[in-house]
């Protein structure tokens, strides 16, 4: 009995996969659609979370030349990245040409960092002011604060309510270096490491390049933040 209840369940689960292949060789723009929505789903890491992708219906009315599922391709608009919504441009690449552009709408369900208490602009948060919770958010899992961790060397870039979900572009980077300010040049070759007093000539955050002046001999070069008062230059 259960040897027959498996392979009516095989059955079936191949009857379902081969109806979609079907359909998809029959239905352009479902295969338009697929397309798109394999083309989303290559862009977004594993370490995302579990990610819903729904794929626009397309109209009807919409006639193209046939196009074989081999020679559909997809791509993002130019300077375009995925967000919540994205649009995802497909292609045809012949015998005729065309292309169509999809709306796609991408949901992630993870463990995200969500505000205990509402903060001001500028605001450097750490783990006490966060607690971690599993909720549903629009776009893809990466664009999220997941990690206590992550808040370190992070300003809030403006006003935020308590329980918001903190997502990345909330944030700009923590400037540890200061205009004006006293710091300390380090170069180095091999064993060798040279110091000297330095003044920073711009604002900077942790691994930014910024203009440093060295005060003794008043030479203005280029170096890397490395912390609050650290900034390394070449020999």
């Amino acid at each position: 009995m259960k040897r027959a209840s498996f392979f009516w369940l095989f059955a079936l689960l191949a009857l379902s996969v081969h109806e979609q292949v079907v359909n998809a060789q029959e239905d352009p723009l479902l295969a338009i659609r697929n397309t798109a929505h394999a083309y989303v789903k290559s862009l977004i890491p594993a370490s995302a979370g579990e990610t819903t992708i729904t794929v626009a219906q397309l109209d009807n009315r919409l006639h193209l030349a046939p196009c074989a599922a081999k020679d559909l391709t997809a791509a993002l608009p130019a300077g375009a990245s995925i967000q919540a919504r994205t649009t995802v441009g497909v292609s045809c690449s012949g015998p005729v040409t065309w292309r169509v552009f999809v709306p796609v709408m991408i949901e992630s369900k993870i463990d995200v960092l969500v505000l205990s208490h509402a903060v001001n602009r500028d605001a450097r948060l750490t783990a006490v002011d966060v607690t971690m919770e599993t909720r549903k958010t629009a776009g893809p899992g990466n664009a999220y604060l997941t990690k206590p961790a992550e808040l370190a060397g992070r300003i809030v870039r403006r006003p935020l309510a308590a329980g918001t979900t903190l997502s990345v572009d909330m944030f700009a980077p923590d400037m540890i270096v200061h205009r004006g300010q006293q710091v300390t040049l380090v170069s180095s070759a091999g064993a060798i490491e040279v110091r000297a007093n330095g003044r920073a000539m711009a604002d900077g955050a942790a691994g930014s390049r910024v203009l440093v002046q060295n005060l003794n001999s008043q030479r203005v070069v280029e170096g890397v933040v490395e912390s609050a008062d650290l900034i390394r230059v070449a020999l």
